[in-house]
């Protein structure tokens, strides 16, 4: 997804898509915190008076970007809960499918924590935290529903379950980060899942 060069009359929704990809694509290189306005335009070909017609401004362009992020997210993981056979299966596919949704757009962890650890209120940082709140109940509603299944353990902590479920991603995207391998995520996520299932799952379980 590479915007180099972009037409100069795309109608208003398409030219708010392509600045989205830009932000995203952009965001993948460097700090999202030292992007300006200039470089989006620059990477879309276009003056900032251009860009300016379709935004009032930095703002309203992050909040479009937070709200794509929060669409395409929770899409791919309503996609792999419905595929699912079982709530047990249907959480290892949610954890899979997010990290692919990592190794396809690594800027975007790097958006999140951005935008979560700013001070002011903004209205990509609700947007994050909606998402947050979003993603949170579709986790709480397959453990829950694991329990009634007799997969995971009756006594298990539903609330807790669900923040070692994202803090596990988080902790495998920081690492990819770090190490500057983020495809690495692809081969270090399954063992993670493993050790998270044996602390939900059902203690007789096989292989818990």
């Amino acid at each position: 997804m590479q915007v180099k060069s972009t037409p100069k009359n795309l109608p208003a929704d398409q030219r708010r898509a392509v600045t989205v990809e830009a932000v995203v694509e952009l965001t993948a290189e460097q700090n999202p915190g030292d992007i300006t306005t200039a470089a989006i335009a620059e990477r879309m070909n276009l003056t900032q008076g251009a860009l300016f017609r379709h935004f009032p401004n930095k703002d309203a362009i992050w909040q479009a970007v937070m709200e794509w992020v929060a669409e395409q997210l929770l899409q791919r993981v309503d996609r792999a809960m419905q595929g699912a056979e079982s709530p047990l299966l249907a959480l290892e596919a949610v954890f899979l499918t997010h990290i692919e949704f990592v190794v396809a757009h690594p800027g975007v962890p790097r958006l999140l924590f951005s935008e979560l650890q700013r001070a002011e209120e903004t209205p990509a940082k609700r947007m994050a935290r909606t998402l947050i709140g979003r993603y949170s109940a579709r986790l709480t509603e397959l453990i829950e529903a694991g329990k009634s299944r007799g997969e995971l353990a009756l006594d298990v902590d539903t609330a807790a379950a669900v923040i070692a479920f994202i803090g596990t991603i988080q902790g495998l995207v920081m690492h990819s980060l770090l190490s500057g391998r983020v495809k690495q995520i692809r081969t270090d996520a399954p063992g993670a899942f493993v050790i998270y299932l044996r602390g939900i799952r059902l203690r007789n379980e096989p292989g818990a």
